[in-house]
């Protein structure tokens, strides 16, 4: 079994898949690449992060990956929308006549709606749709795909949808209270694309995220990452990056945390609880 520094060393020299947009969510470069969605997942959860990553267990997120496909297609470009439309016309339509869109994309046409006709979205989402970024952040090779980026003006711009812009979620760990972006830990996000872009295009871009609720009149925000945010993003990799990759790569045993759809299918009733310790 490879040691982690032999693993980094594999990393720099081995031969990596070629990404691409039909191979870019595909198991088999998340196995060969660590990702932002990859390491939250891992940070939530070991065990449920290394079974899906090994194809023995599949969240059940189609339906929100394909209306945020849809959601991100009508911005890249009126071809890729038509494409993804024409590709996926059985899980978009309606089974029953006259077969119109499903409730999910037409909420989903509100939102581009409403990001269509704001005159300081469209000015600023300008520049190349849905790139792909790759780099290595201390020894380990990463991936990153970038709705917008505007290397001209030095910026770059992603995409979320959120239950409403303005709640304020309790952070139980830190006895804080934090917004969605601090909450869904948007700003790991960032900070790697902002890494892997200067290492694939060697330009500083400045992040922003465009956020539009999901609430009957979607709400719009244009949220810039403070630096701060960014180093804390970069200390939490610096953190726990060594010990992902240990268990991503076999040499230690993933933890469970008992909380989640995986652990919770998994579970076995091996001992018995207090009434006290089921809170905790």
């Amino acid at each position: 079994m490879l040691s982690q520094k032999e693993n980094q060393t594999q990393s720099r020299t081995g031969k990596r898949i070629s990404l691409n947009s039909e191979n870019y969510y595909d198991l088999t470069t998340d196995k060969q690449y660590q990702s932002p969605t990859f390491f939250k997942k891992f940070l939530a959860c070991e065990a449920a992060a290394m079974a899906e990553i090994n194809g023995k267990y599949k969240p059940d997120f189609k339906k929100a990956l394909l209306v945020g496909n849809y959601l991100h297609s009508y911005f890249e470009s009126p071809e890729a929308h038509q494409k993804f439309i024409d590709k996926n016309q059985d899980e978009l339509l309606s089974k029953r006549k006259p077969h119109g869109l499903l409730k999910e994309y037409k909420d989903a046409d509100k939102i581009i709606d409403t990001l269509k006709d704001d005159d300081g979205f469209t000015k600023l989402y300008q520049g190349s749709k849905e790139v792909i970024v790759t780099g290595q952040i201390d020894g380990v090779d990463w991936k990153g795909k970038v709705d917008c980026l505007n290397l001209e003006k030095g910026y770059f711009i992603d995409l979320k949808t959120t239950q409403d812009i303005l709640k304020v979620y309790w952070n139980s760990e830190t006895r804080t209270k934090e917004s969605f972006v601090a909450k869904w830990n948007y700003q790991l996000q960032m900070y790697v694309y902002k890494e892997l872009i200067y290492q694939t295009f060697g330009v500083w871009c400045d992040p922003y995220i465009a956020a539009v609720s999901k609430q009957d009149i979607p709400d719009k925000a244009i949220i810039s990452i403070p630096d701060e945010r960014l180093y804390e993003a970069e200390a939490l990799i610096d953190e726990k990056q060594s010990h992902i990759e240990d268990v991503k790569n076999g040499i230690v045993e993933p933890e469970r945390c008992e909380r989640c759809e995986y652990c919770i299918l998994t579970k076995k009733l091996n001992e018995i609880v207090s009434m006290d310790d089921i809170i905790n």
